[in-house]
């Protein structure tokens, strides 16, 4: 299945088992939706549940969050992240922050579907990885699934969460193809996912860098260097055991983040494990990461702008020859 249908799948398996889901955004009904997430839905479920908005992210947006407070379970998608930023009031102030506010009574089940990343020339304005705004406001979970698999499974469990989910979908994933059972199943957010065992040194992506960390693993492999690549899957919450349990096990750590590095969720990920693991570690803690750069439109300059898969095997080699240099 491909990963859009996979996207698609498990909307139309919620919405067909909660008559209070029902999906919201820009060109979703009869257009399907710009990456045909939503292909098909609107005949289903009609235009009181598949419902097109004008161009007008801080409207319906607000329009997600105050269905969820009261009692709906809306999906919002937004083309672009950066098209997002118009919403910032209605997600970081409202959404956010009415659990809190209310003492805990109250809930805002609101899913924000958007997609980021590069690829396809699309520059500055239509290219950005802004997960690292979203992971730092208190009350937001963020999910960054990497295959079909994970993108169904995710997606039904943050459907049915009482917390307001940004879901982030890379533009360049929606195309790729991945086993996905048959059978009706939940991904718990908060669980990452090992998705190549090794024991030299753990690579922890996330995102369409899972695509670009495993097959830099297959590269090292064939060098002699196995690497464990963890997929975090969701940053929040985030399932730091995983990591640490892996750091202990390898003493090496590299984190690949398609975002600038500056300021991204790569440094808290260095951060928390070396507050929580230094004394296993062999190497010092390696980031692979954009430039700090905004996004050019020419291609070839996109591409340099962002890590690909020779940087991410340059980083984990440098990790393995310090800790051989060091004698560990």
């Amino acid at each position: 299945m491909k990963y859009r249908e996979a996207l698609r799948a498990a909307l139309q398996e919620e919405m067909e088992r909660d008559a209070t889901v029902f999906c919201v955004g820009e060109g979703i009904g009869e257009r399907g939706g710009s990456y045909k997430v939503t292909e098909g839905l609107l005949a289903q479920f009609g235009p009181g549940r598949v419902i097109d908005t004008p161009l007008s992210e801080a409207g319906f947006v607000g329009l997600g969050a105050g269905a969820a407070i009261a009692g709906q379970r809306p999906v919002v998608e937004i083309l672009f992240i950066d098209f997002l930023l118009q919403a910032m009031d209605q997600v970081v102030n409202q959404a956010a922050k009415y659990r809190f506010m209310s003492g805990g009574e109250g809930r805002v089940p609101l899913v924000v579907r958007t997609q980021g990343g590069t690829g396809n020339s699309l520059a500055g304005q239509h290219s950005q990885s802004l997960e690292a705004l979203y992971y730092h406001v208190p009350g937001l979970k963020v999910v960054m699934p990497a295959t079909p698999r994970d993108a169904k499974g995710l997606l039904k469990s943050a459907i049915r969460d009482d917390d307001p989910v940004i879901f982030i979908e890379h533009k360049l994933l929606y195309m790729t193809d991945g086993e996905v059972p048959a059978e009706d199943y939940l991904i718990p957010l908060g669980q990452a996912d090992i998705k190549r065992s090794g024991s030299d040194v753990t690579l922890v992506a996330w995102s369409h860098m899972v695509v670009k960390s495993l097959q830099a693993a297959e590269l090292l492999a064939a060098e002699g260097i196995s690497t464990e690549v963890i997929d975090l899957r969701t940053l929040v919450p985030m399932d730091v055991d995983c990591v640490l349990d892996s750091v202990r096990r390898t003493g090496r750590l590299v984190i690949a983040q398609e975002a600038i590095k500056r300021g991204g969720v790569g440094s808290d990920v260095a951060a928390i494990v070396a507050e929580r693991a230094f004394d296993h570690l062999r190497a010092p803690i390696v980031r692979v990461a954009g430039w700090n750069t905004t996004i050019p439109f020419n291609l070839g300059l996109e591409k340099a702008s962002v890590p690909q898969v020779d940087d991410i095997v340059a980083g984990v080699r440098s990790v393995v020859q310090s800790g051989a240099a060091a004698g560990t």
